[in-house]
């Protein structure tokens, strides 16, 4: 198994070449939203498309929205397959078993019940993951379950469940204090009076501390979380059980109306969206699910306000940020390094190729976010924002360059600054690793192999398409035409047979007479 640096060095090479390779899966956004996609246990599927560079697309299937492991979640139906009604059936109760087995009001109902017992009886499932009332604890006898719950513990989930740290799937890579905390603070001193945590439980848990011991901050927060074991924790106003890439509200309606409210609030004044998805997930489904909490947003305000934004940081690594701001072109990447606490490579504190990759994009002004000068931030005044230690302005650029929190070198052939570790290639005509391969396939479009876009936006993709059907029909033709001569020589033989075997009797009754 290759070590954490080393698959981080793929995973970054791989998205700054825009999927470097000859093939690929892309998602196909719905461009009829009318028709409903089929349903998995994490709710609506996504459409997908695997494609060939310089080939014609293959079938389209559908495949769940938020697990890309088929051992996490194995359905898949191509696009075109027709369903019985028996298999139609079967799903829907296999969807129904998969589900969490208490609502959110049960749980909610249930901790008002926890809360309420002595300390010495609230006792917590930790094989379950589950808190015991008294009629529980007969069926987790031979468990290992933890006594005393305090009122303290139960304020900080987080660190009485374990993380799922499926990276495909829920990837709870837990922020550490630090982070936790800088993040509370500059949510204050923007003015910020509600924070919409999408996939960010440990934020959403320090907020409501922070308001628990200071009646001033006035900051609430609204968790959506995939992970419904949060539902045990919170009233139905803190915590959504939500799938953030198909923008799927588990509990229906109702949950969804506590979302709309918590953000149209004082016609959506002082409401900020803080989420840390999966690094796993694709960069498009997310878009579009945040572009719907936008809409959401926007409902609550005049038709004046229309040009406003509602102000995210959406945390990821940094080699997203040319998919991020093809989506929000408002938005820029700020040097602060954010870090977790259960995960081995992203902390801070590291140097060279070891710092955290992770970091915060958003639609704020970077000149009103003011990042810690103790751990070595400065403002660039040039720039008009904070910079990491080692970023330094380049002149040729007119722009502090590093984006990983190393010094990056101006290269005057490419005329832009790369890595310190890249040297420039002459056969490639661009900088790149020195050990990397000049065979590789070129970077850009599956379809014109242009850099700058996708094939789903490629300007040729109308004719591509018409020479993939005019080779489709051919192949077609050459195909029918080899099962009619197949046919035929099949037909032959079995008259030949025929003929034969006809032969043979004629000669046996002759022999026989």
């Amino acid at each position: 198994m290759a070590a954490p640096s080393d698959r981080l060095e793929a995973v970054e090479a791989e998205e700054s070449a825009g999927h470097r390779g000859s093939s690929g899966v892309e998602v196909v956004l719905p461009s009829d939203p009318a028709v409903p996609a089929p349903l998995c246990p994490h709710g609506p599927t996504l459409l997908f498309v695997k494609v060939n560079q310089g080939k014609k697309e293959m079938r389209r299937f559908y495949a769940c929205s938020a697990c890309r492991d088929r051992k996490d979640c194995n359905f898949f139906q191509w696009e075109d397959e027709k369903l019985s009604g028996a298999r139609l059936a079967a799903r829907e109760a296999h969807n129904r078993r998969c589900q969490p087995p208490l609502s959110q009001r049960q749980c909610v109902e249930r901790y008002l019940k926890f809360i309420e017992l002595p300390l010495t009886q609230r006792k917590f499932c930790q094989r379950c993951q589950q808190l015991l009332l008294p009629e529980d604890w007969g069926s987790h006898g031979d468990h290992q379950v933890m006594g005393n719950i305090s009122v303290t513990q139960l304020r900080r989930p987080s660190r009485l469940l374990y993380p799922l740290e499926n990276k495909k799937t829920n990837a709870q890579y837990l922020f550490a204090d630090r982070t936790c905390q800088f993040l509370v603070d500059l949510l204050s001193t923007l003015g910020f009076r509600r924070v919409l945590c999408v996939g960010t439980p440990r934020l959403h848990e320090l907020i409501r501390l922070t308001a628990s011991g200071d009646k001033k901050s006035g900051i609430k927060s609204l968790l959506l979380d995939i992970d419904s074991r949060y539902s045990q924790f919170y009233m139905e106003d803190s915590f959504c059980h939500y799938n953030m890439f198909n923008h799927h509200f588990f509990d229906g309606k109702a949950a969804l109306d506590v979302c709309k409210a918590f953000l149209q609030e004082d016609k959506g004044e002082g409401v900020i969206m803080v989420t840390d998805p999966p690094f796993g997930g694709l960069v498009e489904p997310l878009a579009v699910t945040f572009r719907k909490l936008i809409a959401m947003w926007k409902e609550g305000q005049s038709q004046d306000d229309s040009h406003r934004e509602l102000p995210i940081f959406w945390i990821f690594p940094y080699f997203f940020e040319s998919r991020i701001c093809q989506f929000f072109p408002s938005f820029c990447m700020l040097d602060y390094q954010v870090d977790y606490d259960n995960h081995a490579l992203y902390k801070h504190g590291k140097t060279g190729r070891k710092q955290s990759p992770v970091r915060i994009f958003t639609n704020i002004p970077p000149n009103k976010i003011i990042l810690p000068s103790e751990e070595g931030y400065r403002f660039c005044p040039l720039c008009q924002r904070f910079i990491s230690l080692e970023n330094q302005h380049c002149e040729h650029c007119n722009s502090c360059t590093s984006k990983d929190g190393r010094k990056w070198n101006h290269c005057f052939l490419c005329k832009k600054c790369v890595k310190p570790s890249w040297i420039h290639c002459s056969i490639c005509n661009h900088c790149a690793l020195p050990d990397h391969s000049c065979k590789d396939p070129k970077d850009g479009c599956f379809i014109c192999g242009e850099l700058g876009h996708k094939r789903s936006t490629c300007p040729n993709i109308s004719t591509s398409k018409k020479a993939n059907e005019a080779v489709k029909k051919q192949k077609q033709r050459k195909s029918n035409k080899m099962k009619m001569e197949t046919t035929k020589g099949q037909s032959m033989n079995h008259t030949s047979v025929t003929r034969r075997k006809k032969r043979r009797e004629r000669a046996h009754q002759y022999l026989c007479s």
